[in-house]
């Protein structure tokens, strides 16, 4: 099997790819999030966040005919007011929007995957796929349980501070559509992508 080269750091994207055996190795970029236009809606946000990280990565030089299949990802969530938001600030703005996912939450996922070539000194795309998975949920977390939920969770590294997986999942109450997409990265359409691709 190829090897998935991942933009990403996130630890959920990196234990779900696990799971999943893939083989994956990860990879940096300097893409700037904040550049990005925050007035648009939910799915062309986290399109646009995925898509520039992309442009940004840092891989390797290649071999003349050589191959690779990158990847990169974005996760936003927007409560029941509509606000957009990402990672926490601080502590305190995961206190704050802990409680606001307590009327229900929609998170979106967008991926970014390349096939790329090499030719003439530089990798060149040869075929991209930008997908974009949706999911609403109901998590619950009381006041009496936020301090301890945000010391044994990946709260504080989450979209939302909503890490639905491990710690998280004793206040997940509900979930309409794709439990993965919440945590970072749809695997149904990513496999999909991924056959389309021709990584398999």
């Amino acid at each position: 099997m190829h090897t998935i080269l991942l933009g990403s750091s996130s630890p959920s994207r990196k234990q779900l790819l696990m799971d999943a055996k893939f083989s994956f190795r990860v990879i940096g970029h300097s893409a700037d999030e904040t550049a990005c236009d925050w007035g648009q809606p939910l799915q062309k946000l986290v399109e646009s966040i995925a898509l520039s990280k992309m442009e940004h990565v840092d891989i390797r030089p290649g071999k003349t005919g050589g191959y690779c299949f990158v990847l990169t990802a974005d996760t936003l969530s927007q409560d029941s007011q509509g606000v957009i938001s990402g990672k926490p600030l601080d502590r305190e703005d995961a206190r704050t929007k802990l409680k606001a996912a307590r009327n229900g939450m929609y998170t979106g996922t967008a991926f970014c995957l390349d096939r790329r070539v090499w030719h003439n000194n530089a990798w060149r795309v040869d075929k991209r796929i930008v997908r974009f998975v949706g999911a609403q949920y109901t998590f619950v977390v009381p006041d009496e349980w936020i301090e301890t939920y945000l010391d044994a969770s990946l709260g504080l590294n989450a979209s939302g501070a909503i890490a639905i997986e491990g710690y998280g999942g004793l206040f997940l109450q509900e979930v309409q559509g794709s439990y993965t997409t919440i945590v970072g990265l749809p695997l149904f359409e990513l496999r999909q992508a991924l056959t389309e691709i021709g990584f398999f």
